[in-house]
């Protein structure tokens, strides 16, 4: 007999983050879902809007980490997100960067893919995009591949203490797929043009019906003709 295939074990809810929500006394839900690693793979699985995806970015700004959130479809502008992080400091950044997984593992002591929106498990400040405030309602990452955590973005902003401002980019669509709709729709312009010409043969033919016509009254004519004929000579015998 061949062997199964035994199921992939799935990620359980962090106990820390269960444990942190439960106390906050916030209204909160778990969402089960099939294995995800980023916030676009998690909105199709769960069949949300991409802007309700609130999506998770560790940042190091020269020495220290803060834990940025925006929603799904938006990239980080990392000029803005400096501007805001001076905002509540007294000195310039020199440089802002996102860093690897193991940089991050070592920083915050986490696994790969263990990391949760929620900045204070982690011990670092929370900057949130103002633009996510108006799903009202936001899909968290829980730290786990399998579960997410689905709260009102107000709630999630005063647990958190976030910072509030503008720093993400709406994502620009790709070049290539704009020219590929151009040369269909221009591809349906030249086939209904060609559709239409095709209609005058139609009148045409059309026209043609009453030459018919005048032919068979032609005929009727000479038969006519031919009848009155043969009724003269009848007389004459």
């Amino acid at each position: 007999m061949p062997k199964k295939n035994k199921p992939k074990k799935r990620d359980k809810i962090p106990a820390k983050v269960k444990k942190y929500l439960e106390d906050s006394g916030i209204k909160h839900e778990f969402l089960e879902h099939k294995t995800v690693y980023t916030a676009i793979d998690a909105a199709k699985t769960m069949k949300k809007d991409i802007k309700q995806i609130a999506k998770s970015l560790l940042v190091k700004a020269d020495k220290d980490y803060y834990l940025v959130i925006l929603p799904a479809d938006y990239n980080l502008n990392e000029d803005k997100l400096k501007k805001t992080i001076e905002k509540g400091g007294d000195k310039k950044l020199k440089a802002i960067k996102i860093p690897g997984e193991k940089m991050m593992e070592k920083a915050l002591n986490l696994k790969a893919g263990a990391l949760s929106a929620f900045g204070n498990l982690h011990k670092v400040n929370v900057i949130v995009d103002k633009k996510l405030e108006k799903a009202k309602k936001a899909v968290f990452s829980s730290g786990s591949l399998n579960h997410s955590v689905e709260m009102a973005v107000k709630d999630f902003v005063k647990l958190e203490n976030a910072v509030l401002d503008s720093f993400g980019v709406k994502k620009k669509v790709k070049m290539e797929a704009k020219k590929a709709t151009n040369k269909k729709s221009s591809a349906k312009k030249t086939a209904s043009k060609k559709t239409t010409k095709t209609k005058p043969v139609s009148k045409k033919t059309a026209k043609s019906k009453p030459v018919s016509k005048a032919k068979k009254t032609s005929t009727n004519t000479k038969k006519k003709k031919s009848s009155t004929k043969k009724k003269a000579t009848t007389k004459k015998k």
